[in-house]
C-alpha cells in the first residue's frame, strides 16, 4: 500500500489520560530553534526544532526541515518528520497531510486512517469532519464514513451538534447526519454551554440553543463560543463579554480579545498593547505585551520587544523572552 506504512523511531507512547497530572512543557525558541522547559524556565528539551507546538495527548508536533513528526516529554522522536503538515491530538488522534492528503494518527506513532482524504479536521464526540472531492462528510475513528459527503464545508462536532453548509447556508446536523438546525445562518460556530454563536442575514450575530432557537437575539457585529461561563462579542469596533444570558460581564472597551482560560482572558487596549482581564472585568495584568496568548497550567505565553516569555497570574516574567 502506498501509505500502509508510518517511520516509526521507538515504540513509547504517552497517554494524557495516565499523565494529565504532569507538569506543562512549554515551548521556548532559543537562538531559532524551538525546544522545551518547564514551568520553571528549566530546559527539559533541548532546542532543535525549526517550529514546536504546545502538548496534547502527550505528544507535541515539531517541524525539522520542512517536515512535521512528534515527539514524546522525554523530547524522543514518537514519529519521525514525514508530514507537510499536522494537528495536535484530540480523542486520540492527530490529522496529518502527507502528499495533499491528509489521513490520522495515533499516539503510538502508527497511521490509524490512511492519507486518503483533501481535507481534514479534529475529532470530537468520536468523528471527524473530512473533505472528499468537494464535498464534507464525517469519518470515525476507524476511517469508516458515519456521514456520507455531502456539504460545501463542516467544522468539529461539539455537544453533539456539528456546524455544516448547504449550499450558502449553515445548519447543524446531528451524529447520525440528520439536520436537526436547518441552514439559514451566514456563519455558525461551535456549542458550548448549550449555545451557539451564528450570524444572521442581517449581519448581526446571536446565540441559539440546541433547537436553533435566539436565547441571546442578534445584537453583536460578531460573537464566539462561551469560555469558562463568558463569550467574547464585538459591539461596533470594541470588545467585551457576556454571560448565557446575555448580559454584558465586561462592557465592549477592547480592540481586540481572545476566550478566557484559568481565569484570565487576553485583551487589546487602546495603547495597542496586550494585557489579562479577569472574570469581573479587572484588568489583573495591566496591557504591557505586543502580543499575549491563553494561560495554560498557570503561565501565559507573551511577546516583548519581539520576543517571546511566558508571565504567570500576577503577570510576573517567569520564563525570560527569547528569540
Amino acid at each position: 500500500m502506498r501509505y500502509g506504512w508510518l517511520c516509526v523511531l521507538s515504540s513509547f507512547f504517552v497517554c494524557i489520560d495516565l499523565h494529565a497530572k504532569e507538569p506543562t512543557l512549554y515551548p521556548v525558541t532559543m537562538g531559532g530553534r524551538v525546544g522545551y522547559v518547564n514551568s520553571q524556565g528549566k530546559i527539559l528539551i533541548n532546542p532543535q526544532f525549526d517550529q514546536g507546538r504546545p502538548f496534547s495527548g502527550g505528544l507535541a508536533a515539531v517541524r525539522l526541515e520542512r517536515r512535521w513528526g512528534f515527539i514524546n516529554r522525554e523530547g524522543r522522536l514518537v514519529v519521525i518528520p514525514q508530514f507537510e503538515s499536522a494537528g495536535d491530538f484530540s480523542a486520540g488522534l492527530a490529522w496529518v497531510e502527507l502528499e495533499d492528503l491528509y489521513g490520522f494518527v495515533d499516539p503510538q506513532g502508527r497511521l490509524a486512517i490512511v492519507p486518503q482524504f483533501k481535507g481534514a479536521g479534529d475529532f470530537r464526540d468520536g468523528l471527524a469532519p473530512v473533505r472528499v472531492g468537494d464535498l464534507w462528510g464525517f469519518v470515525d475513528a476507524k476511517g469508516t464514513l458515519a456521514i456520507n459527503p455531502q456539504f460545501e464545508d463542516a467544522q468539529p462536532f461539539s455537544q453533539g451538534l456539528a456546524a455544516v453548509k448547504v449550499g450558502s447556508a449553515w445548519g447543524y446536523v446531528d451524529k447520525t447526519g440528520k439536520l436537526v438546525i436547518i441552514p439559514q445562518f451566514e456563519t455558525a460556530r461551535a456549542f458550548a454551554a448549550g449555545l451557539a454563536p451564528v450570524e444572521t442575514a442581517s449581519d448581526r450575530f446571536g446565540f441559539i440553543n440546541r433547537r436553533g432557537e435566539f436565547v441571546i437575539p442578534p445584537q453583536f457585529d460578531d460573537a464566539y463560543p462561551f469560555a469558562e461561563g463568558l463569550a467574547r462579542v464585538r459591539l461596533g469596533s470594541l470588545w467585551g463579554y457576556i454571560n448565557t444570558k446575555g448580559t454584558y460581564a465586561i462592557n465592549p472597551q477592547f480592540e481586540s480579545a481572545g476566550d478566557f482560560s484559568e481565569g484570565f482572558a487576553p485583551v487589546e487596549a487602546s495603547n495597542d498593547r496586550w494585557g489579562f482581564v479577569n472574570a469581573q472585568g479587572v484588568l489583573a495584568i495591566a496591557p504591557q505585551f505586543e502580543q499575549a496568548e491563553n494561560f495554560r497550567g498557570g503561565l501565559a505565553r507573551v511577546e516583548v520587544d519581539d520576543r517571546w516569555g511566558y508571565v504567570d497570574t500576577s503577570g510576573r516574567l517567569v520564563i525570560n523572552p527569547t528569540k
